[in-house]
């Protein structure tokens, strides 16, 4: 008998996703067809002659929600829509008429004159108001189109920008607060952030990446490294000195990963250089088929350290990098918080609104403290802080004491030093929750009801209030993070509350936190649920036992 003939299967082709580099240039989702269309860059021209002049009902729909991000600005939420409709509306219905506008502050570093001009435009324009984000960025919100061109000629006067604040494009680098001061730093960072804003910063070869790319470059670990694209991270080599160790490939949102070394040290000459070999890398070989693969971790995680390092030394660099040891980690957290001395022999002065919440009033005085004070130099910091620089000893006092009756404290009680918040439902079309008011009362709440034992907290236990599942606020890196969602409770109705992560950190603890499932907590509970288990760790601690070393062993029942 002959036995049947059969067709050999043939082996299933992977799906493209979207790489240049392979080949595929094609539009492939809506987001890639409108840079394909346009240049985002473009858009300033229409802004300043056409939708200045013709208002928020003259913006093209694919300007307003999408190219407009290259320049910080996006529709912020219209008053008055619940949580629970976030994810059923059409981003018509979720626009209001006006913008939030994010200002570009690399490294956090502003003069006082400055400052005082990002307060007066507040003023002006922003209804007051100015938050201090977790990327040095200030943030205003009630912007109104036809205003722009006047916000960017005095922003731009002043050298700032709002340029790549947004969009698939490099945005603000992260840096120091105290480059340059720090007793400590192993090197500064500085010239390497102004020489990639001068290169590269509006150039239109890297204004059309995958989405957004995060850059963080600092000589102490204080800002996150962690959880950047790339991160340049000060360390000595053995033969060659002060120089930087280079990860990539992190980052948080609803899959995190945390950035992995390349084992590669970079002198600081070099770091611009290598730092256009990495964004390159993304640009051509970064994921574009799905939206939501297309960060640069993705890459990574798929590739590995060994193949991303061959390629950006092979294909970009063309030559090899250094191998190099790893920074020290940090036995605590770097938060500014407090008086310091720098290495001048002055003393800077870091200081703690609640979540980054500040006002355009608030700044304007700021400024004028800190010109009393003898300084001319204020820095933002990556946990929505604000630190003075070069102060003279004896002004040191009097400057405490104007901030503090300015709402900016120099020596906070844990949970106020401890606490950050995204933007929520305010003003941010994809918030579920409330975060920065229920901030306020998280501390005062906490403040009040844990008087008693704040002598035993003798490092500040971070507790990161996110509106949605995004993490701006770094939820899973948080000893408490709490991940807005709409939860039932006890009396069966849909309320705002939160997913609870636990134990997370960055540097000596870094990973992500320990999400209890099916645990949720309601607004109304919150201050409830983080007494209890503040309570629960300082009575079940060992000895100098961090946080999260107690989560990772404590029994769930006392995590609820």
């Amino acid at each position: 008998m002959v036995p049947p003939t059969t067709t050999p299967q043939r082996a299933k082709q992977r799906r493209g996703e979207g790489q240049w580099a392979l080949g595929y240039r094609e539009p492939l989702n809506p987001n890639e067809r409108s840079k394909k269309d346009d240049n985002p860059l473009n858009v300033r021209a229409r802004i300043e002659n056409i939708y200045a002049a013709g208002g928020f009902a003259s913006i093209d729909p694919a300007d307003l929600r999408g190219r407009f991000r290259w320049y910080g600005l996006y529709t912020q939420r219209k008053p008055g829509i619940d949580g629970g409709r976030t994810a059923t509306l059409e981003p018509e219905e979720l626009d209001d008429e006006y913008f939030m506008l994010r200002v570009r502050i690399d490294g956090g570093r502003l003069t006082t004159a400055q400052l005082a001009l990002i307060g007066e435009l507040s003023q002006t324009y922003a209804r007051d108001t100015a938050d201090i984000t977790d990327r040095q960025n200030i943030q205003y919100h009630w912007i109104r189109i036809e205003d722009v061109p006047t916000i960017w000629r005095k922003l731009e006067d002043a050298g700032l920008t709002t340029m790549e604040a947004c969009g698939d494009s490099p945005r603000v680098v992260l840096g120091s607060p105290v480059a340059g001061i720090a007793e400590d730093e192993v090197v500064d960072g500085t010239p390497a952030i102004e020489e990639i804003l001068r290169r590269y910063i509006g150039d239109p070869r890297f204004a059309n990446l995958p989405r957004k790319f995060k850059t963080a470059i600092s000589g102490l670990p204080d800002v996150a490294h962690e959880i950047h694209d790339v991160a340049f991270v000060g360390v000595v080599h053995p033969e060659h000195g002060p120089g930087f160790d280079l990860w990539v490939g992190g980052g948080l949102s609803t899959n995190p990963m945390i950035a992995q070394r390349l084992g590669a040290w970079v002198p600081l000459a070099e770091v611009p250089a290598v730092w256009e070999g990495v964004i390159s890398v993304f640009r051509d070989y970064g994921y574009r088929r799905l939206r939501h693969r297309a960060r640069l971790k993705f890459l990574v995680a798929d590739w590995g350290a060994e193949k991303f390092r061959q390629v950006l030394e092979d294909e970009y660099l063309g030559r090899k990098l250094l191998d190099g040891p790893a920074p020290a980690v940090p036995a605590v957290p770097h938060d500014h918080i407090g008086v310091h001395r720098q290495k001048d022999g002055l003393c800077y002065v870091g200081a703690a609104p609640i979540a980054g919440r500040v006002s355009g009033s608030t700044l304007v005085e700021v400024a004028k403290a800190v010109d009393r004070a003898g300084s001319g130099r204020v820095r933002l910091t990556p946990q929505q802080k604000l630190i003075v620089l070069d102060v003279p000893e004896s002004e040191v006092k009097g400057l405490q004491a104007d901030l503090a009756e300015l709402g900016l404290q120099t020596e906070p009680s844990p949970w106020r030093r401890g606490v950050m918040a995204c933007t929520g439902i305010e003003f941010c079309k994809l918030a579920i929750v409330e975060t920065k008011a229920r901030a306020v009362e998280l501390v005062a709440a906490l403040e009040s009801r844990l008087a008693d034992v704040v002598s035993g907290v003798t490092a500040p236990i971070s507790v990161h209030i996110n509106g949605c599942p995004n993490s701006c606020a770094r939820v899973q890196t948080a000893d408490i993070g709490l991940k807005g969602q709409i939860v039932t409770d006890a009396d069966g109705n849909q309320v705002e509350g939160f997913q609870v992560h636990l134990g997370g950190g960055l540097g000596l603890d870094a990973g992500f936190g320990r999400k209890l499932r099916g645990h949720k907590v309601t607004a109304a509970e919150l201050s409830d649920y983080v007494e209890r288990v503040v309570r629960n760790f300082l009575a079940g601690r060992a000895d100098d036992e961090r946080f999260a070393q107690w989560v990772a062993r404590a029994d769930e029942a006392d995590l609820k």
